[in-house]
Parts: C-alpha cells; sequence; structure tokens
C-alpha cells in the first residue's frame, strides 16, 4: 500500500444518494412556485386549477408536501413500468452537486480535509438549532414519550433488527472501502483502538441525538393533526345540528358523538360519512422512513412550525445537501484510492482527468434516477444494492481477518502500531460475537424476504391521492438480482483469478 502518511482525513462517512442531496439543491432554492408572504414556502398550499375555480384533484385528495413532493417535483409515474421523461430541474441539480463532490475531491485529502470540516460540523449546528426548537413546540412530548417507549411487538421482528445493522453499516461506513481508503493516509503508530472507540461513541450518540430533534418535531406535527382533526369534527357536530360554540369540548367530543347517535339517528347518519377517527396514537404511528420523512413528514412539519418558515426551510435543506457531499467525499475515496494503487485508469490520465471520468459516469448512471419512474428505481438502489451486500462483504473481512489472516497476527500488528495487544474484549468480539450476529441478520434477511412472497415496491396513485403497494415486475427482480451478485462477485472471482494465474504461471515454469 503506497505511503499516505502524514494527513489524516475524516468524514461522516454516512452514505447519501446523489439524488436525494440533488433533491436537497433544489429544497434550498425552491423556484416552481412563486413564494409570497400569504404562501412562503411553495409546498404550504394546494395550488389552483387551470380554470382558477379550486384546488388541483390530485391535491385536494392528498395533501399540500405530497402533491409538491410528487408532482411538482419529481412529476412522477403511476408505475415502474411507465418510464416518463426526464425532470430537467432536477437534471440541473444532480450535475451540479456532482460539480460540486469533484472540486472537493481533485486535490485529494489536501481539500478533502477542509470541506470536511464544513459537511462535518454544519449539520451538528443545524441539528442543535432543530433541537431548541423542536422540544420547545407544542406536541413535542408526545414525539418524545413514542421514541422512548420500547415497543415488544416491533423489537421481536426481525426486520427491525436488519434495519438497525444497516443503518450502523451506512452510518460508520462499514463495508463501503472508504475507512480503508482513509486508514491509509495514517501514521503507522496511530492509535487505532482509541478512534474506533470515539468514532463508534460519536455515531451513538448522533443518532441518539438526531432521534430526540427528530421524534420533537413529528410529535408536534402528529398532535396538530390530531387537534385539527378534532376540530373539524366539532365544527362538523356544531354546524350539523345547530349548537352553541362552546358546547362541545376536545375532551368531551366522544360523548357528544354517542349521544347526537343516539338522540337524532337519521340526521347523525347523513353526516356519517364524514366523521373520522381522530387518535393520536394512529398519527404517531403513520411512520415513514427515507424520502418520504426527509422531503414529506419534515417538511409538511416545518410549514407549521412558529417563526420564519423560510429560515427552517434553508438550514433543513442546506443541512441534507452539506450530508449529502460529506458522505459522497467518503464514498468517492473508497473508488479512487483502490483504482489509483492499481494504476488502472491512473497509469494513462492525471489524477484530476481519474476523478472527473469517475465522476462523470457516477452523474450519467444518476440520471437514472431523474426520469418520471426514477424515484422506484432509486427504492430498488436504496433497498436491494447494500442491503445484504454489505452483510456479506462485512462477514468476509471480519472471517478474513480472524480466521484465514489470523487473529494471533492481527493483535501483533495492532500491538507494533499502538505498543500493547487488544484485550480479550476485542479479541472475543472480533472472533466470535461479531461472526455469529452477522449470521444471525444474513439469516433474519433471508427468512424476511422468502416470507414475503413478492417484493412489492410503494407507487403513487395520482387518482386517489395516495400510496399503493405494487408487485415489482420481473425485469426489475432482474436488476435486483443483478445488484446483488454484482456487489459481492468480486469475493470470489478475485481469489479464483489470482489462482489460475498462479496455476499458469507454475505449469508454464515446469513446462
Amino acid at each position: 500500500m503506497p505511503d499516505r502518511r502524514g494527513t489524516v482525513p475524516w468524514s461522516l462517512s454516512s452514505p447519501a444518494s446523489p439524488l436525494q442531496w440533488a433533491w436537497a439543491t433544489c429544497g434550498v432554492f425552491p423556484t416552481c412556485v412563486k413564494c409570497t408572504e400569504e404562501n412562503p414556502l411553495p409546498w404550504a398550499s394546494c395550488p389552483l386549477n387551470s380554470n382558477n375555480t379550486g384546488i388541483i384533484e390530485e391535491c385536494a385528495k392528498s395533501s399540500s408536501t405530497e402533491y409538491f413532493w410528487y408532482r411538482t417535483t419529481l412529476n412522477i409515474s403511476p408505475t415502474i413500468d411507465e418510464a416518463g421523461s426526464l425532470h430537467w430541474g432536477i437534471v440541473l441539480c444532480l450535475i451540479l452537486s456532482w460539480l460540486v463532490v469533484y472540486l472537493c475531491i481533485i486535490r485529494g485529502t489536501e481539500s478533502t480535509g477542509k470541506v470536511v470540516y464544513v459537511t462535518a460540523s454544519f449539520p451538528y449546528l443545524v441539528l442543535l438549532i432543530y433541537l431548541f426548537r423542536g422540544v420547545t413546540l407544542h406536541g413535542a412530548g408526545n414525539g418524545l414519550l413514542y421514541m422512548f417507549t420500547p415497543k415488544i411487538e416491533q423489537l421481536m421482528d426481525p426486520k427491525s433488527w436488519i434495519d438497525a445493522a444497516t443503518q450502523i453499516f451506512y452510518s460508520l461506513g462499514l463495508g463501503f472501502g472508504s475507512l480503508i481508503a482513509f486508514a491509509s493516509y495514517n501514521q503507522t503508530n496511530n492509535n487505532c483502538e482509541k478512534q474506533a472507540v470515539i468514532i463508534a461513541l460519536i455515531n451513538s450518540l448522533t443518532s441518539i441525538f438526531a432521534s430526540v430533534v427528530t421524534f420533537s418535531i413529528y410529535g408536534f406535527k402528529a398532535t396538530f393533526n390530531y387537534e385539527n382533526c378534532l376540530d373539524r369534527m366539532i365544527l362538523l357536530l356544531t354546524n350539523t345540528f345547530d349548537l352553541e360554540e362552546t358546547a362541545i369540548k376536545s375532551d368531551t367530543l366522544d360523548e357528544w358523538i354517542k349521544y347526537l347517535n343516539s338522540t337524532l339517528p337519521d340526521k347523525f347518519s347523513a353526516i356519517s360519512s364524514q366523521l373520522e377517527i381522530c387518535d393520536l396514537q394512529s398519527h404517531l404511528d403513520t411512520a415513514a422512513e427515507g424520502t418520504g420523512l426527509s422531503f414529506i413528514v419534515f417538511t409538511e412539519a416545518i410549514v407549521h412550525m412558529p417563526g420564519p418558515t423560510q429560515l427552517w426551510s434553508v438550514l433543513y435543506f442546506l443541512m441534507l445537501l452539506l450530508l449529502g457531499i460529506g458522505s459522497m467525499m467518503g464514498n468517492m475515496a473508497g473508488v479512487i484510492t483502490p483504482l489509483s494503487d492499481m494504476k488502472i485508469i491512473s497509469a494513462y490520465l492525471p489524477r484530476e482527468a481519474m476523478i472527473g471520468i469517475v465522476c462523470l459516469v457516477a452523474c450519467i448512471i444518476g440520471l437514472v434516477f431523474n426520469i418520471g419512474s426514477g424515484n422506484y428505481w432509486f427504492s430498488i438502489f436504496n433497498d436491494y444494492a447494500a442491503t445484504l451486500s454489505l452483510l456479506l462483504i462485512v462477514f468476509v473481512e471480519v472471517v478474513g481477518i480472524c480466521y484465514i489472516y489470523g487473529i494471533r497476527r492481527y493483535r501483533s500488528d495492532i500491538e507494533m502500531m499502538i505498543g500493547h495487544k487488544p484485550n480479550m474484549y476485542w479479541v472475543i468480539t472480533w472472533v466470535f460475537v461479531s461472526p455469529l450476529l452477522i449470521i444471525s441478520l444474513l439469516i433474519f434477511y433471508i427468512v424476511d424476504y422468502a416470507t414475503k412472497g413478492t417484493l412489492t415496491y410503494t407507487a403513487w396513485n395520482s387518482l386517489e391521492g395516495r400510496s399503493v403497494k405494487l408487485a415489482y415486475p420481473p425485469y426489475a427482480l432482474a436488476v435486483i438480482g443483478l445488484m446483488v451478485v454484482a456487489s459481492t462477485a468480486c469475493i470470489p472471482l478475485i481469489p479464483l483469478t489470482m489462482y489460475i494465474r498462479k496455476k499458469l504461471k507454475r505449469e508454464k515454469y515446469q513446462g
């Protein structure tokens, strides 16, 4: 390995999709709808139809935030089979995002290390601001109570543990190659044991910190929707039965519904289809993940947050953008470093040109996510490209170090670096605990998908204004299989290639 000692880059290498931070770029500078004083954010209200006689039907059946995300931002297709056309606004954002990444990594660790100070520290600053704002919001306590209340049924679900392990792999950058690439820049006597403990603690504490921020705002949103539901029902009953405005209270709504249903059944049956079940727990249980959490739930909460909503919006999307740039710098290091070391491209082209080619190829691949069905293809990449593959790669790394290279040799190497051998905690964790946990997760993963039957994806039904579950077509399943095979194929192919080359070389000498 080349000697890169003397410069040690540091990055929060939690992978994020280029599409996500391209969307974040567009979110910082929304230009699709004119922002006015009455409508400070473009997703705050539904747009009018072409005749200006009412709001657009798709938006009326869903919500202004969902409409802005699925129709204005993505212009999403109804199914993965309908490709649709390129969304040129997102294409421009994607190109600009990759251009920023290229400029950040063009000088190697000299430029990357400086950029990381911003990309790593600014998200913490924004989260801190959101923490003070979030915990003071009405209903924040409901979200925090929901977060810290154990749910036995979810703890018993293997899928929860698979998702948790995958998140740890993503946030720490395990199996992506970025940690190995960055470690090659360390001094020989670098205290890797101390840094491993510090990074693991920072990662876990950051996850809890970010969760507190998220659930406090999520609790505010759920409480806001719950109280709006109560207000709508109170207004409906008050107008229908000509009651006094202060007759029905939030805590007596259920009693009034029972009373009016029993005393005036005919009049009550006329509005029964308009009645909604207002339950705070159901609003809290309406969880979202991935793009739904980032670009629908959180942005809808921003609309209703007291204070300057434009400021909350800009801070939030800038944070997403910088998180994406920081993640991609770590991921690109895992690609560029081995390409430079193996002299595959760098022997014929200067480093700047090689990095440009890698970024260009990645940008071209990202165009797939910019068509009408791009969000569905993004879900495929997000759900299947690096879940099972990461588990397999990390398992092979652990087995290779502990059982093939040898745990004794590995401890001796670390002793040469830090002056002492790792204690038995590390040995037991490496040799027994980690392999068993990864094998268990692999079994859970395979059983989970075997019991699911047909793999499904979440599509947007514009006629109904809601998300629906659809089965993946055969060609999409083939792409999923190819992605899993492609990301793990190097594990058997490289040893097999080396074995064949040595065998041919031996036969050549013998002949």
